[in-house]
């Protein structure tokens, strides 16, 4: 049984929205993410969006990229990444935990083995982000066969056909973009409209979060206060890694605050007027 329902009802039943931190696995170390992402959840994390590093992220802004490029340098590999996702799953069987990669690393055996690999260490789900819908069926089919979620991206400007795509196929949670371009803190972004967002519904879509340039509280707020389960937070959280990486003590402290902030507004957020 997929770990987000159980998740999203606990969460709608107290009045939250989800809080979603996204860490490079392996990145400065393994040891070092892995004391981050401990961090994130004891402050307020609800679940884990893991990328695994791969050399041309091509939806990633340069945060992000420079944390995939020093991990990839640090020996970080596919079956690494996946032993510290099966040693996360041990501490933290309730919590859900998707990954983030890119296609090549999904097919360079073959789907039917990644997916399986992934499975069998407790990730629930799988975004592969350079695959649109259109093309995302045979990942997809390949994912549940191997009972793993498989994640889609939506753009806040997706054609009612493509809501229908992604409902369909998708599954756990709907990404949902904030904004076009790659990932980053540095651009504003908007609260997805009350329309795409009942379509969504309507078509039983995963619950959407909210991602690509979510990095403060006053951000959270009219996301979910939109309509959204929940928000995705990455290159924020890999720059204050980036920061802090070298004194665990200050990693702790400055990734608590900033969960504990984001999950704050996750609470505080009310539904806005219908535009």
């Amino acid at each position: 049984m997929s770990r987000y329902g159980p998740m999203f009802s606990a969460l709608a039943a107290r009045g939250e929205g989800a809080f979603v931190p996204f860490v490079m696995l392996g990145y400065p170390d393994a040891e070092t993410s892995f004391r981050a992402i401990e961090a994130l959840l004891a402050h307020g994390a609800d679940a884990l969006e893991l990328g695994i590093p791969f050399s041309d992220p091509v939806a990633d802004g340069p945060v992000i990229q420079r944390a995939a490029a020093r991990a990839l340098a640090g020996g970080a590999t596919v079956r690494g990444s996946l032993a510290l996702v099966r040693a996360l799953r041990g501490r933290h069987p309730e919590v859900p935990i998707g990954l983030l990669v890119y296609a090549n690393l999904v097919v360079q055996g073959t789907a039917a083995r990644f997916y399986r690999a992934a499975a069998d260490a407790g990730v629930d789900s799988v975004l592969v982000a350079d695959v649109p819908a259109v093309e995302a069926a045979p990942f997809a089919d390949a994912a549940r066969e191997a009972e793993v979620e498989p994640v889609l991206l939506l753009p806040a400007d997706a054609t009612a056909d493509t809501v229908r795509r992604v409902a369909r196929l998708g599954g756990g949670y709907t990404y949902l973009l904030a904004r076009a371009g790659v990932t980053g803190a540095e651009t504003r972004v908007r609260p997805p409209s009350t329309a795409l967002l009942a379509l969504l519904d309507a078509e039983g879509g995963a619950p959407p979060l909210v991602g690509f340039g979510i990095s403060t509280p006053g951000q959270v707020r009219p996301m979910i206060g939109a309509g959204a389960a929940g928000v995705i937070t990455g290159s924020a959280v890999v720059a204050l890694i980036e920061r802090n990486a070298a004194t665990s003590g200050a990693l702790d402290r400055a990734l608590g605050e900033f969960a504990q902030g984001m999950k704050a507004a996750t609470r505080e957020a009310r539904p806005l007027s219908p535009r």
